[in-house]
């Protein structure tokens, strides 16, 4: 139980914060990398990435509308939905719907899939699809884009 030594409370509550993930996955992340924070952080978004897949059959019944222009030129509606009105309401959620209306403006995909293949703008490590799973381990439920709209004069 040496490892257990290495964990302190700081510790998991910043790769809580980092992750979004709860205190008991974060503490058993760290106890299993052996106190290493970047190792402690793969093995949570390898969990993370396995509940995204579970989750991936769940219907996605409430949604948002985002909209976003961009210099009066170019104008995006996203329909975004997930399972709940709550997760809907929440900012990590809601943060990601605005993000991906500006990535659709500046990108311009023609399809969801093609929307969802794309290096994301912000970070072109990660995909479209790669953001949105972060997000649905963080929530905890699936989430979809059901549709966009993208005008440009």
């Amino acid at each position: 139980m040496a490892e257990t030594n290495k964990v302190t409370a700081e510790a998991v509550q910043k790769l809580r914060e980092a992750t979004g993930a709860g205190v008991m996955d974060c503490r058993k992340a760290l106890i299993d990398a052996e106190g290493d924070f970047d190792r402690a952080k793969a093995i949570i978004a390898e969990k993370g990435l396995e509940k995204v897949e579970k989750r991936a059959g769940r219907e996605a019944g409430a949604g948002l509308v985002e909209s976003y222009v961009h210099n009066e030129r170019i104008g995006v509606l996203l329909d975004i939905r997930a399972e709940t009105d709550f997760v809907v309401r929440s900012e990590p959620f809601r943060a990601m719907a605005h993000d991906l209306a500006m990535h659709i403006a500046a990108a311009a995909p023609e399809t969801v899939d093609e929307l969802l293949a794309q290096p994301y703008v912000r970070d072109e490590s990660k995909t479209v699809k790669d953001i949105i799973g972060e997000v649905i381990a963080k929530t905890g439920e699936n989430i979809t884009v059901n549709k966009f709209f993208r005008l440009e004069v």
